[in-house]
């Protein structure tokens, strides 16, 4: 990193708190790679585990493709509340993602 850059970038689009490189952050595909999608964006570990263990492939494909419909879903509205009130650098486990 260079002298004077911060180690913070844009805010997460699921939870808004702002994403800090490292082993908080991950990658996530709106499109699943297995349904053909290449482009990902930055999102915290936590947010990502959450995404997978509430959607399916399928769904995220055809329904919750976008940061909006996710947060959409009362499921992850109750856990941004939830997880607001962490530390950006906050990591948790969740459900095994569906198959």
């Amino acid at each position: 990193m260079k002298a004077g850059a911060s180690k913070e970038q844009e805010p997460c689009p699921v939870c808004g708190r702002p994403i800090v490189r490292g082993p908080s952050a991950d990658r996530h595909h709106w499109l699943p790679r297995s349904r053909g999608g290449r482009d990902s964006e930055a999102i915290h570990v936590v947010c990502h585990r959450k995404i997978h263990s509430v959607f399916t492939p399928k769904e995220l494909a055809s329904e919750y493709g976008t940061p909006e419909a996710v947060r959409a879903r009362p499921e992850i509205a109750a856990f941004i509340r939830w997880v607001r009130r962490k530390p950006p650098e906050f990591v948790d486990s969740h459900a095994k993602p569906k198959k």
